[in-house]
């Protein structure tokens, strides 16, 4: 029987027994225990490559669902251009405040996080904003690593729910991509997001214990572990490195 068959899809209830920190521990001690990743694809592509049901196998498709768990800012700073690899940045930030590493300090007040900075106009220092998804009938989020193109409309989707008295963690989203194409013509995808359902009271409690859990977990996933090859929206080069 296969996990999909085991879980009730179309609901989050069989959260109720479930914690996550001390299935990772018994079942994966020792081993790789970073999330499975959502690829957004370069050159305006509309499809994501989803993990598939076997290792090393990926599915593409034109837009999923899931509950936002959590998401945080995600800063990087690579002295030399990136050009693929595990390399970790010089300069990085969970929290898009304070930077660790070089130079460090004030995210705020580096001049590495001013546009300008980069190439074409852009940051020097790329902000992207790191989401943990827990897809319906399953029990471990996926990592889905926004690009800057893609920053501005999450940012009105959120305050759209918040306007509505919701949390990102009270609905299930809906992601979708979009071709767009800069001021510089260049052609990249663009994630979108829209309500699919708003969360049962039951779902939510459930829900609301597996986000404090995600939390733990935030800052102890490397930058690597969650980055996807994307392109910058606004240069058209490399972003992340690549597992």
């Amino acid at each position: 029987m296969s996990k999909k068959e085991m879980i009730p899809m179309n609901s989050y209830t069989a959260l109720k027994d479930f914690n996550l920190a001390e299935a990772m521990a018994s079942e994966l001690s020792g081993m790789d225990v970073s999330f499975d990743r959502v690829t957004i694809p370069a050159a305006g592509g509309t499809a994501f490559e989803l993990p598939g049901e076997l290792p090393g196998e990926t599915e593409a498709a034109k837009e999923f669902t899931g509950v936002i768990l959590y998401h945080h800012p995600m800063f990087t700073y690579y002295r030399e251009r990136f050009t693929g690899g595990n390399n970790a940045p010089d300069c990085g930030s969970y929290d898009g405040v304070t930077g660790t590493g070089n130079p460090g300090g004030s995210c705020g007040h580096c001049p590495l996080n001013q546009f300008g900075s980069g190439e074409n106009g852009g940051k020097a220092c790329k902000n992207k904003r790191r989401i943990y998804i827990l897809r319906e009938g399953e029990l471990i989020p996926i990592l889905l690593t926004l690009p800057s193109g893609s920053m501005r409309d999450f940012s009105v989707y959120v305050k759209r729910l918040l306007a509505k008295g919701k949390k990102s963690s009270s609905v299930v989203t809906k992601f979708s991509l979009q071709k767009a194409t800069n001021a510089n013509g260049i052609v990249y995808s663009k994630a979108q997001f829209a309500v699919d359902r708003a969360l049962t009271p039951e779902e939510i409690t459930y829900i609301a214990s597996m986000v404090e859990q995600v939390k733990s977990f935030a800052t102890r996933v490397n930058y690597d572990d969650a980055s996807a090859e994307m392109i910058d929206p606004e240069t058209g080069e490399v972003l992340s490195p690549l597992n």
